[in-house]
């Protein structure tokens, strides 16, 4: 039954959190996501779990019949019945169907090679070369009698010694990948397959996660038709062929049974004979997460009748993998597509925030702006009442005009800056720059006002914008030398104002 629709926001902080760290993993959508997710109580770990292993009907279930396949009797009679090629026990009819296909992870154990220390390993060298040399005599007579290893299977060892008594050292699953390829390649020369290189956990989540076919092929090189099916099936042309095209999505893993990992996944698989070849692919129609056995292909086969039933099921599970990749392109899409829109809505963010930054900016500089001019323009209005004030001030100081009685006067004809001309007496012993103070509180002299009240103002030192120029000889009575005007102009003299440039300083 369809589990209902869950609207995001009706979930807490909680769920929501756990549905984000979920989807981040897993990569499926919300409408999958959040019935697994209550299924699971919303406890992350469990879901992801759920989602690369497979939900199972009842854990209880699948722990007993675990602790089952896991008994040294029934994995003897299984061993049994995969090197003689006879099962013990029938299969039912609906074994053909598609079967979920467990995701296998070694136990650590078997992973790790455990050394003594090196003290150990001296004490127990004899020991250990004895038991090759007995070892290698029962392979011998193994091979001169067949009928022993039959006679001493009840004495062959579990699983969890397979690894030890093949001779073969435990590796990690990518190791174990790579030691099959080297050895399958000194066995069978170069090929054009292409093996995964890692453990079968990792292809089976690839499979998963990219909607592809897992084909795991499983050989034992104690089989009489091992060799035959490589050789003839497994390396034909067309076989490989078909594998190695990229449009039939297929990743190739292979194992030798006498490793432990792949010893597990022959158990896991439900594997009865060997050679072993099994299709696994995800099964949308069964569950969101489910991977399946869609194809088992076992014993000796043609190279045709191998191709024909790996293209019917492919053919027969393409539809549902198809609406599957549609989907996901669907959510990938619309997942670009916000992606895009919040992009473009942070740029646009960023564009508005340096607009408004930089219309701060403009405003702040407009503002300094406007009250330095208005602070220039207050300085002036200021310079120029000091300047008026000093002007009063001066013309106040200013000896008047001595009379025609005085006979040690000079007498100066001074044209000024507006072009009228002005005669004017001073008393020979007055300084040059009484004839300065004239000319510049002119207006002021002229005027009727009452200036006996102005005081000089403070902080204040005028300059003076003009010289006093005597035209012939040509001649500059400037006020840095100084002196009186009896002592260098003489008896009278002819002045003319010029008006200094900007700059430039008479003082």
């Amino acid at each position: 039954m369809a589990e209902p629709n869950v609207d995001i926001a009706q979930l807490d902080e909680s769920q929501q959190s756990a549905l984000q760290t979920y989807t981040a993993v897993t990569n499926q959508d919300h409408a999958a996501a959040i019935p697994l997710l209550q299924r699971s109580q919303w406890n992350v770990q469990i879901a992801i779990a759920k989602f690369f292993d497979g939900e199972t009907a009842d854990p209880v279930v699948e722990a007993r019949a675990s602790l089952e396949s896991s008994s040294t009797p029934r994995q003897a009679a299984h061993r049994e019945t995969l090197l003689n090629g006879s099962p013990s026990f029938p299969r039912s009819p609906a074994s053909s169907a598609q079967e979920p296909a467990p995701r296998v992870v070694p136990q650590p154990d078997d992973r790790v090679a455990h050394r003594p220390p090196f003290i150990l390993s001296l004490v127990f060298t004899p020991f250990n070369l004895l038991y090759r040399l007995l070892s290698n005599a029962f392979g011998i007579f193994s091979y001169l009698f067949p009928f022993l290893p039959r006679l001493l299977s009840n004495r062959r060892p579990t699983a969890s010694s397979q690894g030890h008594v093949t001779g073969r050292r435990p590796l990690t699953p990518r190791d174990t990948a790579a030691r099959f390829v080297r050895e399958f390649e000194e066995e069978y020369g170069s090929h054009s397959l292409h093996f995964f290189e890692g453990g079968y956990a990792q292809a089976y989540d690839i499979a998963k996660k990219d909607l592809k076919y897992l084909l795991v092929v499983l050989i034992s090189p104690e089989h009489d038709d091992t060799s035959i099916f490589v050789r003839e099936t497994i390396l034909s042309s067309d076989v490989a062929q078909y594998i190695n095209n990229p449009q039939n999505n297929i990743i190739l893993w292979a194992g030798n049974v006498q490793d432990s990992e792949s010893y597990q996944v022959s158990i896991a698989l439900n594997c009865s004979k060997f050679p072993f070849s099994a299709l696994i692919v995800h099964t949308p129609q069964d569950s969101s997460m489910s991977m399946s056995t869609i194809a088992r292909i076992t014993g000796l086969t043609p190279p045709a009748t191998f191709i024909a039933k790996l293209q019917t099921a492919i053919r027969q599970q393409s539809a549902a993998l198809e609406r599957v990749r549609s989907t996901r392109a669907e959510q990938a899409a619309s997942r670009n597509i916000r992606e895009e829109q919040n992009s473009a809505y942070d740029r646009s963010l960023a564009q508005d925030r340096e607009r408004a930054r930089q219309r701060k900016e403009a405003e702040a500089a407009k503002a300094r702006a406007e009250q330095d001019a208005e602070a220039r323009a207050e300085l002036e209005r200021t310079q120029k009442r000091k300047i008026e004030q000093w002007r009063r001030w001066k013309a106040s100081k200013l000896a008047p005009e001595p009379g025609l009685e005085i006979k040690d006067a000079t007498r100066l004809s001074i044209r000024l800056p507006a072009g009228h001309r002005v005669i004017r007496r001073f008393t020979s012993g007055s300084e040059i720059e009484d004839v300065y103070a004239f000319v510049e509180c002119f207006e002021y002299l002229e005027s009727d006002q009452s200036m006996s009240n102005d005081r000089e103002p403070s902080d204040f030192e005028h300059r003076y914008s003009f010289n006093l120029v005597s035209p012939m000889p040509r001649e500059v009575y400037d006020l840095k030398s100084g002196g009186s005007i009896g002592s260098r102009i003489g008896r009278s003299g002819n002045l003319i104002v010029e008006t200094l440039d900007e700059g430039e300083d008479d003082t």
